[in-house]
């Protein structure tokens, strides 16, 4: 009924909205006398406060059409090359015939959309052909589509990187470094072509018994019935996937909000003055900012459970218990991806230690092949967005994946939306291998 309970509120909500916005309209019309003086300027801020805090958002646009290569400004389209039920595969294609390193980022299924890596894409591009993953909001997929956990998530990232090929390279935002070091642990015990040439983990929960956060807390205090009764609801009608059973966006936001609470609200009073003072660029970048953080996406339940019990209660990768698809999950078969571990000295939802403990679970990655780097006085979100990631972060990034890329390797082709060895979704199974011996 959770579910139910939030659409009748925000449906209910729909005439106040509507009121709020044609209060915005009289107040700020050039033709009214009293556009300009403080009264106006005050309830019509009030007005767009009420509106912006009772909207929902929709996924936003990528905004990334164009990037500077070598001093000249270039065209950027993304496009999307693969579609997955529950992910496409988007290439960011440059004007220019220059042969960068390939890079693939795996964006978090944890609540938020793609898009808010869209700092992180834009670093990347003047120097990198870049991918993405591009997560989908369960709550648009028609029930009667296949189920989605973790080792689906697993043979995601498996299958992109036999499309993209050998000489890739990966970086994992937050979430995904769990699955990407199984599919990378898998492919190297298969002695695949395809393994990543490097894998960058940025503030992941590898092993969440270190330093462990409010976050990792509610996960390991809580049995997994408790999350199952309490945070999975039904998706209410009229939406594609009514009926289906996720971890709606709206508790995620909640959660996320409630963590910081504080600063957000004083966040929402900085953007309150800059509306009544007319400061209309600091307003433009805080009402950018919180539509790009409060548009949300369901998770399917099934992924969202599996996560929690193995990641955060079981910890099965860091203990060397992870399986998928009955394969063991064995990291110290990786030996040769590069690994770099990057955290941020305030991240509230992965502790300082939690991604660094990959370094330690891959003994037989040489230690030239490996680095980590701890950025001082940023959070959770400053580790990939803002100025510190552009000026400290990404240089030391770039340069990690300038060090260890292939110049021999294959650059993308017309490979088959499928993967080299062309996975069949339908029954849920990997791509088959690339193997050496091949």
């Amino acid at each position: 009924m959770l579910y139910y309970l939030h659409e009748m509120q925000r449906l209910a909500m729909l005439p106040a909205r509507a009121m709020a916005e044609q209060t915005m309209f009289a107040l700020r019309n050039p033709f009214n006398p009293w556009a300009h003086t403080p009264f106006a300027r005050m309830v019509s801020s009030s007005a767009e406060m009420f509106e912006h805090l009772t909207r929902q958002f929709e996924k936003p646009e990528w905004r990334l059409d164009r990037t500077v290569v070598d001093g000249v400004e270039t065209a950027v389209v993304p496009e999307a090359m693969i579609h997955r039920t529950y992910c496409h595969l988007v290439h960011f294609r440059r004007d220019t015939g220059r042969q960068d390193p390939r890079v693939l980022v795996v964006a978090p299924l944890s609540g938020h959309f793609a898009t808010l890596l869209r700092g992180t894409i834009e670093a990347l591009l003047p120097d990198h052909d870049v991918y993405v993953t591009d997560w989908q909001d369960c709550r648009h997929i028609p029930l009667a589509q296949d189920r989605f956990n973790l080792d689906d998530y697993v043979d995601y990232v498996i299958d992109f990187l036999h499309v993209l090929g050998p000489n890739t390279h990966v970086i994992a935002v937050c979430q995904p470094s769990v699955p990407v070091m199984a599919a990378v642990s898998v492919m190297s015990g298969w002695g695949d072509l395809c393994v990543p040439a490097s894998i960058t983990l940025m503030g992941g929960p590898i092993d969440t018994r270190k330093s462990a956060t409010q976050v990792n807390k509610l996960a390991a205090d809580n049995p997994i019935e408790w999350f199952e009764r309490n945070v999975v609801a039904e998706v209410p009608p009229p939406y594609p996937s009514a009926g289906r059973r996720v971890y709606p966006g709206f508790i995620q936001l909640t959660n996320f909000i409630a963590m910081n609470f504080e600063r957000h609200m004083a966040s929402y009073n900085e953007l309150f003055e800059h509306l009544v003072q007319g400061d209309e660029e600091e307003a433009a970048k805080k009402r950018s900012f919180y539509e790009e953080y409060r548009a949300v996406m369901d998770l399917p339940a099934e992924f969202y459970l599996q996560t929690v019990k193995t990641v955060f209660q079981d910890h099965a990768l860091p203990k060397g218990e992870m399986v998928t698809r009955w394969h063991p999950v064995l990291p110290d078969q990786i030996s040769r991806s590069a690994i770099l571990c990057v955290e941020g000295e305030l991240d509230d939802i992965s502790g300082v230690g939690q991604t660094k403990a990959a370094l330690d679970l891959t003994p037989n990655v040489p230690d030239a092949m490996k680095r980590y780097h701890l950025q001082r006085g940023v959070g959770h979100y400053g580790i990939f967005n803002g100025r510190k990631w552009r000026s400290e972060i990404a240089p030391v990034v770039k340069a990690f994946i300038r060090e260890h890329d292939h110049e021999s390797g294959s650059r993308p082709g017309a490979q088959s939306s499928t993967g080299w060895r062309g996975a069949d979704r339908r029954s849920r199974q990997p791509a088959r291998p690339v193997l050496a011996a091949e």
